[in-house]
């Protein structure tokens, strides 16, 4: 009897630690460091500088085109380019915009450009499923 209450104990154990681990969910860590891209907790609580990639977002009032929750109106969803376009890619489009399809520049705007690598951050999250709600709160 005592046997069986420490398996089922130990089983218990074994699946809380897992969920966890699931519960805390990791990017693939970048090439420039072992830091993971954004951490994110419970879909929508995220490390401080993805929080700070969703204030960018918010500052530069990209939702005007791509919409509040990243899936397109006048512009395209970024949860889907983002799918595809390469980080570099991503930096071009921001940084000299695409004129000809309405994206406007943001090479000039201080604040995008200092928080490139945090509104990427944000935005991946977001396309790879990490991030389940546009508004996002810090990790407490």
């Amino acid at each position: 009897m005592r046997n069986r209450q420490f398996a089922i104990a130990f089983a218990l154990l074994c699946f809380g630690s897992a969920t966890q681990a699931q519960d805390a969910q990791a990017a693939t860590k970048t090439s420039e460091s072992d830091k993971p891209l954004y951490t994110v907790v419970d879909g929508y609580k995220v490390d401080p500088d993805t929080l700070q990639g969703f204030r960018t977002w918010r500052a530069a009032a990209c939702d005007r085109c791509h919409g509040a929750n990243q899936e397109g109106m006048v512009g395209p969803s970024l949860i889907e380019s983002l799918k595809v376009l390469t980080k570099e890619e991503f930096v071009t489009v921001v940084r000299d915009g695409r004129l000809a399809k309405g994206m406007q520049s943001f090479g000039s705007d201080e604040r995008v450009m200092e928080n490139i690598d945090k509104l990427y951050a944000y935005l991946k999250g977001r396309s790879d499923g990490a991030i389940t709600r546009a508004r996002v709160t810090g990790i407490e």
